[in-house]
């Protein structure tokens, strides 16, 4: 069954700039799909016209009778003074008329027995029931956890929320609501990594269709089944999930390219064979005239197809400056809260040359205070922080700030690098700023082009510790790509705060992970550090020894003895060091397909499933040897 339709959709915000250009697809009941483009395609748009928010100009939206429709980023006034929590009620604004209802009839019902009120309130009391009018606060405690709403954010007014704790609040009240058909528009945008991975198990388990604008490559990868890229106005399509399209695309690309060089091979060829029968035709032969008149016809008909384009990377590299020693960063004893609540204390830390680290953690914990910090933008409540003798530091903000947003962009170039005119549009054409667009205020940028041009000033400062906040944030993913690329390339110090997965996953060699105050240092990449927590909670999970004062219960004796015992010591001990050498063989097939991320996720699945099997072992082991030194004692 289709859940959404739409026919040769155009909307026209300019005159001759047409955004959607006759942009057809479906999609069918339970689909979850991904609608990918870069930004300013129209994807946004397109989700406004499905909910009737924008008109089209041409063309026909049909939505399936009878199912409910949600967007995210649509967010409704709601009456002065309405908290958080009054918001989340209105998902169950049905229910709670039928509990009026319920309450009304009950007072009539009390006055003397009716029939008919009888009927109307079991009717009533079942559908209440089976739309999970007892379960309410349940299921609100449910969503509000896993998306990090608190309890004093529970009592907040609506209107006094920053726009992403609103859209946060209306994706929870979505949630809520029981939508059929969701349409989330850069939902992962607001949220951590705990709130994202709780938004993927629940979109795992609804029931209903999912229609996804987003950049979050793990996400996408997580949750969508196909995909539908805008391009020129129009639709492709892709059955699979990110990495199936990201595979794909580039295989029509390069199928196109040969096509197209098949065929200019072919009108080349056809060229010099008509100009040769033009030279034959000068002695008068009319059919050979006429011939090349029809090749020349032929060639024309031949020449429809262009070139198939691709977006050109950005030419980008950071000045580096050469690093000298070992010591980059210490950081002792160091403490801030605000407002009477601490958000971290004791925290102490070495970053010797060469490290790449993620600085983890929830909304709110504390990460960009810290970085402010190391910055000198805040001061620390205690402690000491000390810098290398030769380190310098380039900082990407989360948010930017210029100190004259009025100037256009060649002159924000010209006073930040004291540089001419043609080296500041040479500069800027490299991250994709050019023609009129370099006349433009800065104030006229949205956020992730301001991210860009602040990361341009940047790129010519010679720096060894890079440091950035939320780099990839509110950025398309060809944007993502160009910035990766940027510090693929650089080879000094990284420290970075991300809720990007796929970003965390190329660049960290080492966790910094904020929660409770503390912060926890592994040393290793983000999967080894998921790998070890989920190693530890299955430790967590595992039965507690007997306690001493408990009876010891008879056990059977085993045939053969020690001799028995310890073959199977050894053996177990056998079978651990094989499983280890695998993980080791496997830990090589990772660091070689770094650039290869199919490849990459394949290789992860093996690494989790070996890791499970070595647990096993390990407990076997473990069980073997304390019954061997039982048998021995």
């Amino acid at each position: 069954m289709i859940d959404l339709s739409v026919s040769n959709l155009v909307k026209e915000f300019e005159v001759g700039n047409r955004i959607l250009d006759g942009l057809t697809f479906q999609v069918d009941t339970g689909e979850r799909v991904g609608l990918l483009g870069p930004n300013g395609c129209g994807k946004t748009t397109l989700l406004r016209i499905l909910t009737g928010e924008v008109d089209c100009d041409e063309g026909e939206v049909m939505v399936a009778p009878g199912k409910r429709l949600g967007l995210i980023s649509q967010i409704p006034v709601y009456p002065a003074g309405y908290t958080v929590e009054d918001v989340l009620d209105t998902a169950f604004a049905p229910l709670h008329e039928m509990e009026r209802e319920l309450s009304r009839l009950a007072e009539q019902m009390g006055a003397g027995e009716n029939p008919a009120l009888m009927a109307r309130y079991d009717k009533l009391t079942a559908a209440f029931q089976a739309g999970g009018g007892y379960e309410t606060e349940t299921n609100k405690n449910k969503v509000c956890n896993g998306l990090s709403i608190s309890a004093e954010m529970r009592g907040r007014p609506f209107d006094k929320l920053s726009g992403g704790e609103k859209t946060r609040v209306n994706l929870g009240r979505l949630i809520l609501e029981d939508t059929d058909i969701l349409l989330l528009d850069e939902p992962t945008n607001h949220l951590d990594l705990r709130a994202t991975e709780w938004l993927e198990e629940y979109l795992e388990r609804f029931k209903g269709t999912v229609l996804t604008v987003s950049h979050d490559r793990y996400f996408l990868d997580k949750v969508v089944d196909r995909v539908i890229e805008i391009q020129n106005g129009k639709a492709e399509f892709y059955s699979g999930n990110y990495s199936f399209y990201a595979v794909e695309k580039e295989r029509r690309y390069e199928e196109k390219l040969k096509q197209y060089e098949k065929e200019q091979a072919k009108i080349e060829q056809l060229e010099k064979a008509a100009q040769q029968l033009r030279i034959w035709a000068y002695s008068g032969n009319d059919k050979v005239f006429k011939r090349a008149q029809s090749m020349e016809k032929r060639i024309e008909r031949m020449r429809v197809t262009d070139r198939p384009r691709k977006e050109r990377k950005m030419e980008v590299r950071f000045g580096e400056r050469e690093f000298r020693g070992d010591e980059v960063l210490t950081i002792k004893g160091l403490e801030k809260g605000f407002a009477g609540r601490t958000l971290f204390s004791d925290v102490n830390l070495e970053v010797a040359g060469g490290e790449r680290i993620a600085l983890l953690g929830d909304n709110g914990t504390g990460k960009s205070t810290l970085i402010k910090i190391l910055m000198g933008e805040e001061q620390p409540d205690q402690g000491k922080l000390r810098l290398g003798p030769t380190v310098k530091i380039g900082y990407l903000p989360q948010i930017i700030h210029f100190a004259h947003p009025e100037r256009n962009l060649v002159d924000t170039m010209i006073y930040d690098l004291d540089c001419t005119a043609q080296t500041a549009r040479n500069r800027l054409a490299s991250f994709k700023f050019r023609g009129e667009d370099v006349f433009k205020p800065v104030s006229a940028l949205s956020g992730g082009e301001q991210s860009r041009l602040r990361l341009c000033m940047l790129m010519d400062a010679q720096i060894n510790l890079l440091i950035l906040d939320e780099p990839t944030n509110h950025l398309d993913i060809q944007s993502r790509e160009w910035i990766e690329e940027a510090v693929e390339e650089y080879e000094g110090n990284l420290l970075f705060v991300s809720h990007d997965r796929y970003f965390i996953d190329r660049f960290a060699t080492r966790i910094w992970m904020l929660e409770d105050g503390h912060i926890t240092d592994f040393k290793g990449t983000y999967q080894e550090y998921l790998s070890a927590r989920q190693r530890q909670k299955q430790l967590a999970a595992q039965p507690a020894a007997p306690k001493a004062e408990e009876p010891k219960k008879e056990k059977p004796k085993r045939p053969g003895g020690t001799k028995n015992l310890e073959k199977e010591v050894t053996a177990a001990e056998r079978a651990v060091a094989k499983a280890e050498e695998q993980m080791y063989d496997l830990e090589q097939q990772i660091e070689q397909a770094a650039s290869d991320y199919l490849k990459l996720q394949e290789l992860y699945e093996q690494r989790e499933a070996l890791e499970e099997e070595i647990l096993k072992l390990y407990g076997t082991w473990e069980t073997l040897s304390a019954q061997l030194e039982e048998a021995r004692g």
